[in-house]
């Protein structure tokens, strides 16, 4: 069967989608555009079984704000020069729009909400792709958000307080970006990871000459200020302020009266074992195929 140019060029436009793929879909049914999209869409899930066993450790994070809802999202991919495409970048914001607008939060229903997208991305794109978390978070009228997003989303950070100028909420964004607490304070800590510092800490005393004699009272004392120290660098406002460090964050919010209810940090790819592989060889296998 001949295949009209105009049509491949018109399923190309919309599915970004390689001239021979796009052709050997109109061929497999009979120049139907839309049924042709489809065939691409399942070849796309066919490419994307193939592709689970890779590491999709590269990507963007994002944060989108509209009125009182905010979201932050992490989109991964393979590699570094498919997260600076242009491709990948509308993908993710698309991604996080819909999300937003659906007020989806729960990572299941997400996947489930962008499926397709996945799938039409997955055949333009070729990689691997993977919304890999999603924060969605709701403030009331009289608290504010603030945000940064740091190298283009290698790092996206969203704040919710209550107070402060716009300036102030996105300093701070900034700051946490940077300096990567895990808690406002110290009642965010849990107990668990409290008592297993603790029992850490006193393992160390116990291996620790210096501390054998020390009285039982003054022994406690010592392991409770290690255990402080070792969870000071993590909270937040414990921190120096990265944007003035003669002052400390607690300090900084209380001269601005400003209250943090909530912040969400994704580092793009954190936790996840990147592969490492030679270029040259990555070329000669692309070109074998």
């Amino acid at each position: 069967m001949s295949v009209n140019v105009a049509l491949i060029k018109q399923l190309r436009e919309r599915t970004g989608a390689g001239m021979v793929d796009c052709k050997k879909a109109l061929e497999e049914n009979n120049n139907d555009v839309d049924l042709a999209c489809d065939w691409l869409r399942e070849k796309g899930i066919a490419k994307a079984a193939k592709k689970a066993s890779r590491i999709a450790a590269e990507g963007l994070s994002t944060v989108v704000i509209d009125n009182n809802d905010a979201i932050v999202i992490e989109v991964n991919c393979e590699t570094d020069f498919v997260a600076k495409s242009d491709a990948f970048k509308a993908l993710v914001d698309e991604i996080a729009h819909l999300l937003l607008s659906k007020h989806i939060d729960n990572i299941d229903d997400a996947k489930a909400a962008t499926e397709s997208l996945f799938t039409d991305a997955t055949v333009k794109i070729g990689e691997k792709l993977d919304l890999r978390r999603v924060t969605l978070v709701h403030k009331a009228d009289d608290e504010k958000f603030g945000s940064y997003i740091h190298f283009g989303g290698k790092i996206a950070c969203l704040v919710l307080a209550t107070n402060g100028e716009s300036q102030d909420l996105d300093g701070l964004a900034m700051h946490i970006t940077a300096e990567k607490p895990l808690y406002i304070d110290e009642s965010e800590i849990p107990q668990e990871e409290i008592a297993r510092e603790t029992e850490i800490q006193m393992e160390n005393a116990k291996n620790d000459e210096k501390l054998k004699s020390k009285p039982e009272k003054v022994l406690a004392s010592i392991i409770q200020g290690k255990v402080n120290k070792h969870f000071e660098e993590m909270i937040l406002v414990k921190q120096n302020y990265a944007l003035d460090s003669e002052v400390k964050v607690g300090q900084f919010l209380k001269s601005k009266n400003i209250v943090v209810k909530q912040f969400v940090r994704y580092e793009t790819g954190e936790g996840i074992a990147k592969r490492v592989e030679n270029f040259a060889e990555e070329v000669e296998k692309q070109a074998a195929k």
